[in-house]
């Protein structure tokens, strides 16, 4: 077992019977300040190349938020454009090392997923949840837009229903919308019973082929080649929308409700 503590949060990878367990905490909702981001991104590499794991989960501690997305310190603290794309590359990063991960990522999703927590549990390959993991893109409510997270939010539940979160981006969608447009494969009563399911479904595919697993991954996420190029992009747009006033009094605001 490795934990790292940063920025007040952590990222735990604990690996047993070839099952890697991702856990990244931060006392305010799960939120991601830069420094967590790059650790996950690196964990999620690093497990992805140790042959001693065969399936990761990817989950957040406690039993309320699942991930209260960016940190708000961190987004009011950006004073110029380069730590602005910088500050975005972080979800990038995350979502591209799902993305070319060898092995299959379950996500575990125990509650509500805002902005970059709903990109986080688009960039997994089979995603698991409670009645309580309501989702929302609130990024355009505070003067950004979810364009690093949106690739990854639109492959699983297409263009219409992408739209529709981040056009309304105030507005909570319960789980039952998110299963039913694709995010979640299973919405559970309790943490109890979604956690017999999550394990029961890494069990099986740790005694799986890892190469035919390894290719299977390969050809669900065929057409995202480009994402490197396509998520600096986003980060870019991101980096600048940051600087503005708007997003500033945008945030103060939502940090005072």
């Amino acid at each position: 077992m490795t934990t790292e503590i940063i920025d007040q949060g952590s990222v735990e990878a604990v690996i047993e019977s070839y099952i890697a367990t991702i856990t990244f905490s931060h006392p305010k909702s799960n939120s991601l300040p830069g420094k967590v981001l790059s650790k996950l991104a690196e964990t999620i590499t690093e497990l992805g190349n140790n042959p001693d794991v065969k399936v990761l989960i990817l989950k957040s501690e406690g039993e309320k938020a699942f991930c209260a997305g960016a940190s708000f310190d961190e987004l009011l603290s950006i004073e110029d454009f380069e730590a602005g794309k910088e500050f975005f590359m972080g979800f990038a990063r995350v979502i591209n090392a799902a993305r070319k991960c060898p092995k299959f990522i379950i996500g575990r999703v125990q509650g509500k997923a805002v902005g970059g927590g709903v990109g986080m549990a688009a960039a997994t390959d089979y995603c698991l949840a409670t009645r309580e993991a309501l989702v929302k893109l609130s990024e355009l409510a505070i003067g950004i837009g979810p364009f690093v997270v949106g690739p990854a939010v639109e492959r699983k539940i297409g263009k219409g229903p992408f739209g529709e979160l981040a056009i309304n981006a105030t507005e909570w969608r319960d789980a039952q919308w998110a299963k039913e447009k694709g995010l979640y494969t299973k919405v559970f009563d309790s943490i109890e019973a979604m956690d017999k399911v999550v394990h029961a479904l890494a069990e099986k595919l740790s005694n799986s082929n890892p190469e035919a697993m390894e290719l299977l991954k390969k050809a669900l996420w065929q057409g995202t080649e480009d994402w490197d190029q396509l998520l600096e992009s986003r980060a870019e747009m991101s980096g600048k929308l940051v600087l503005s006033d708007y997003r500033r009094n945008a945030i103060q605001q939502f940090k005072s409700k």
